[in-house]
């Protein structure tokens, strides 16, 4: 007994530790009504439907009981059951209690985790949209109907336990027999069952009333349409009129059932019962099976088009993407004279060619600093305000805790030393240094650079997935300089306190961690942090929301804010097609890469909005949730249900709103939508000649969604550049590009949010994103299959970065950065920038090497070449000029130090030899200028001057444009002998 009880309070203790420790969470980030309003919801909803089936059952089962016929009317079928009353006698009253007190407590604990639809219909607010079929406001369906399903379901359960609970006790008293001959139920039994069945059947009735709004909701599998939601021409012709007939055969079979009352016989209610049946079989089954068959497949696009005009309106209000603006595309430039055009892309987009799903393990070798330090598998795109005052856009990283890299692991170090990362690492989206590292604004360690003071310690972050006790006696590691170890300890007012026993040994249970509650490093002022990343912390203080995947830092009003974007969702706005999210969110960056979070809900919605902006305080753990959607009905429905936990808009600063962005996952399921729901035309749209598809990443292998892609940029209608989000779409079945599609994602701006589609016309064939990286990969013009071939032959793997597309003069500008990795380096650097536009491309060490190149504008570009008759091209003329033949000599020498750094896997002393051949080589045209036009050149220099050294560095500069031979000598290039000489 001893044992029982100690097993009984420790379970009870344990079912308190995590009520507790919740509450005490809640309250430590000042959410406490949300833990209060949902837990009274709950228990409020738990009481009442749980009492109400157990009063329901218990007084069916009572009145069976009391309708038992005398004992001397037993016949020998029920004198055969005596043992069973006489056992149970004694237990009547226990054992009713206990099978009410049961059923209670399944039917509470089911209305309980209907939490959520109770609160949307008590607080639900009109749509101002009413649905085309029933006129109805669209809150009908998404808050009032799934609240009266679920009262008609509770309904259903609590007279069919009543049924059989009644007939159980019927058959057990003498009310009921099986086998004995005469009368089968006694007058009270027939008039009790009788009533529950007509009960039955009522509710029957009216789940064919709510069945007719239901098909305005419904789901089927229409073909041109994907995950069809509303009316179709078989429902409104076939089953609407069916319904409303079931519901009046229904009413009238329910009747029949309580005039057994009166009646006391079976046969007119099992007469309409049966043709209820009957109907439900022949109206509700057959005849929608035949108009379907012989009415709509006949002519299917004539029937169905004025459905599908409403499916399209629907569905393009429930997602956002009624105002898209869909505009004809050459597809081709409209310029003859290609140099015009350089300087319009400077004017047209700002080209990120530092990738920040490639570029990860570059931050991380450059800038962890120390081993338990970690950044994200992928980085993100913001926008940061230079010196001179131009927005530019910027890679940023988190120098984030990864308890992986403590050196030496256990309780104490992992939980009170090694508690938080240390301050911000950011590059230059739009460039790279000489050797293709990033080129940092802000690094090191502290972090210094362009983003000013701000707090650096990181407590609450993306890879911070653990717990970690503060403030206490124990100091935490800082951060190490060349001083040694700095130490500190937390000064916020985060986390819950551990100062109280009772805290304390709630935590050891709730965590299983029984050091919590007598470790001595636990003090006055300790306090433990827990829920620390950004999307658990803003799921947790409003589980009413979806939230983003990809949570994003800024460095905001001097504290590192993460940006959370945050989604109200309904399954119940009518006509307008569902999609699931986990689904429509998947790309190649959430297949390749699982540290990435991503919307893993894997529930059907048919209606979305970005309504919520929320922020998290790395450094307090703060949430803050800001109203974004102020015309959102749902949110406003949330927000009266949970009053005061979202901030007007106008709370957002202006330093926030600079970072704010259009969200990435909201961005895929619009353009999911559209691959069919650009076509506004019904007839078109049920033909499928238009339909697109989301193409696959060309740079992976993964066979997934190709990304969208931040970049700062103009579409053809736009004054000035902007801060978008694009993606690109090609045919069903083929590679070609059929369109580009923007959104305006710079927050605060009167553009924000506007789509915009380039619609490419089906009769020219424009490269789509595959069909680009084909041609980058086989282009032998440019050395690119070569280059390649003998960076992956040797102990050195290429990387290709975002294929950017951008348009450009009617045209489109392809630009892809390719990363090395390999040798002693094990990450990444940017080593080429591929740029195709109109049929021509380059292959560069820079950016605006290849635009120079493919738009004919570069200075250095070799003259046309002349025949002499041998087929050999003759070399360049050198000068007998001594600052010529220092520089030529100078060349060979950096071409020299790159070949040896080649072999060697050395890219940074390859990228400096590149630089230092460059520098050789322009001295050495500029000196030959100069000579000539002063006079004083040599014109037949080249008989004095050693042709050899002259052409080997004309060729070393080849090399290093075009990725030469590393193993080919550099006399045999010189001679333009043997497989490894290219061109210059």
């Amino acid at each position: 007994m001893t044992l029982g009880v100690l097993a009984g309070l420790g379970m009870a203790f344990a079912m308190f530790a995590g009520f507790w420790t919740d509450w005490l969470w809640y309250r430590s980030v000042r959410y406490s009504s949300v833990f209060t309003t949902t837990l009274w919801t709950k228990i409020g909803l738990f009481f009442v439907f749980g009492l109400l089936m157990a009063g329901v059952v218990g007084f069916n089962i009572w009145l069976a009981h009391r309708l038992r016929p005398p004992l001397s009317a037993m016949s020998l079928e029920q004198q055969s059951l005596d043992r069973y009353r006489m056992g149970i006698a004694p237990y009547k009253k226990w054992l009713l209690l206990g099978i009410t007190a049961l059923v209670g407590l399944v039917a509470g604990a089911s209305a309980a985790s209907q939490w959520r639809t109770w609160l949307m219909w008590v607080n639900g607010v009109p749509f101002g949209k009413r649905d085309p079929q029933f006129n109805l406001d669209v809150s009908f369906y998404a808050f009032d109907l799934p609240w009266y399903r679920f009262l008609l379901g509770f309904g259903f359960a609590a007279t069919i336990l009543s049924l059989i609970a009644a007939a159980l006790t019927h058959y057990l008293y003498g009310g009921l027999r099986v086998t004995s001959p005469g009368t089968r139920a006694t007058a009270a039994a027939t008039g009790h069952l009788s009533v529950l069945l007509g009960v039955f059947v009522a509710l029957k009735a009216v789940a064919y009333w709510l069945d007719r709004y239901g098909l305005a909701v419904k789901s089927s599998d229409f073909k041109a349409a994907g995950n069809w939601t509303g009316l179709r021409y078989v429902d409104a012709h076939a089953y609407l009129p069916a319904k409303t007939i079931l519901f009046c055969i229904a009413v009238i079979c329910a009747l029949l059932f309580f005039a057994t009352l009166w009646r006391r016989t079976w046969q007119l209610p099992v007469i309409g019962f049966g043709l209820m049946v009957f109907s439900a079989v022949l109206i509700g089954g057959l005849y929608p099976a035949i108009v379907q068959k012989f009415q709509v497949q006949p002519n299917e696009q004539a029937k169905e088009a004025p459905y599908v005009a409403k499916n399209i309106k629907a569905t393009r209000e429930a997602y956002g993407i009624d105002n898209t603006k869909v505009s004809e595309y050459a597809g081709k430039s409209q310029t003859a004279d290609k140099t015009k055009l350089r300087d319009e892309v400077e004017k047209t987009v700002s080209i990120r060619i530092l990738d920040p799903n490639v570029v990860s393990p570059t931050f991380q070798q450059l800038q962890q600093i120390r081993n338990f330090y970690g950044f994200p598998a992928n980085l993100d795109v913001d926008r940061y305000t230079t010196k001179d005052g131009r927005s530019q856009d910027t890679v940023v990283g988190l120098r984030e805790l990864n308890l992986d890299g403590i050196p030496k692991k256990n309780w104490i170090n992992n939980h009170f030393r090694y508690t938080h990362g240390y301050g911000v690492v950011a590059a230059k989206g739009a460039e790279a240094n000489d050797n293709g590292q990033p080129s940092f604004i802000e690094s090191d360690l502290p972090s210094t650079g362009e983003l000013g003071k701000y707090e650096q310690r990181i407590y609450y972050g993306e890879k911070t997935t653990t717990y970690s006790i503060v403030g206490g006696p124990q100091k935490e590691v800082d951060y190490s300089d060349d001083s040694g170890e700095k130490t500190t300890r937390y000064q916020g007012n985060s986390g819950v306190s551990l100062s109280n026993p009772v805290n304390r040994a709630a935590y050891a249970v709730a965590f299983g961690e029984p050091q919590i509650l007598y470790s001595g490093a636990i003090g006055e002022g300790s306090r433990i942090l827990y829920n620390r990343t950004p999307k658990e912390r803003v799921e947790a203080v409003a589980p009413w929301l979806t939230i983003d995947g990809d949570a994003y830092p800024a460095v905001v009003d001097g504290r590192i804010q993460w940006i959370v974007d945050a989604y109200t969702t309904t399954n119940g706005y009518p006509y307008s097609s569902r999609t699931t999210l986990g689904d429509t969110t998947a790309d190649s960056l959430t297949f390749n890469n699982n540290q990435r979070a991503v919307v893993a809900q894997q529930n059907q919605v048919n209606y979305i909005r970005n309504s919520v902006k929320a922020t998290v305080d790395a450094y307090s753990g703060e949430v803050k949730l800001y109203e974004w959607d102020t015309e959102d009905p749902v949110l406003k429905t949330w927000m009266k249900a949970f009053p005061g936990t979202v901030e007007p808009r106008e709370n957002i600063s202006p330093a926030l709103m600079e970072h704010l962005r259009y969200p990435q996952d909201l961005f895929k399921v619009q353009r999911e939508l559209l691959t069919r729901y650009h076509v506004q035309d019904a007839q078109t749209f049920l033909s499928g000649s238009e339909v697109w598809q989301v193409p696959d990443d060309p740079t992976t292998k993964s066979g997934n969604a190709v990304p969208p892609y931040y970049l700062t940029m103009k579409m053809p209608d736009q004054e000035s550049q902007a801060f978008s989000l694009t993606t690109t779409f090609t045919p069903t079945g083929r590679d070609n590009l059929s369109a580009f599609m923007a959104v305006d994602a710079e927050a605060g701006t009167p553009g924000y949010g506007q789509i915009r589609i380039l619609k490419l016309p089906a009769s020219t064939t424009v490269g789509g994103p595959k069909q680009v990286q084909s041609q980058f990969n086989s282009n032998s013009q440019q050395n690119i299959a070569e280059f390649v071939r003998l960076i992956r032959g040797g102990d050195s793997e290429i990387e290709y970065g975002n294929l950017l597309t951008v348009p450009l003069d009617g045209g489109l500008l392809y630009v892809e950065p390719v990363y090395v990795r390999g040798g002693q380096l094990k990450y990444p650097l940017m080593r080429k920038v591929l740029v195709t536009y109109d049929g021509v491309t380059a292959f560069e060490n820079t950016l605006d090497e290849a635009l120079d190149k493919v738009f004919g504008t570069s200075g250095s570009a070799p003259p046309p070449s002349e025949d002499t008759g041998t087929g050999e091209t003759p070399p360049p003329p050198a000068s007998g000029n001594p600052t010529v033949q220092q520089a030529l000599k100078d060349a060979q020498k950096a071409f020299d130090a790159g070949q040896e750094a080649l072999k060697k896997g050395d890219w940074q002393a390859y990228g400096q030899a590149q630089k230092d051949l460059q520098d050789a080589l322009k001295r050495a045209a500029e000196a030959q200028a100069q000579a000539e036009k002063s006079g004083g050149g040599d014109k037949n220099a080249d008989k004095s001057t050693d042709k050899s050294t002259d052409k080997n560095a004309d060729e070393s500069a080849g090399e290093n444009a075009g990725g030469g031979d590393a193993n080919t000598p550099a006399t045999q290039q010189s001679s333009g002998a043997g497989p490894g000489a290219v061109d210059g």
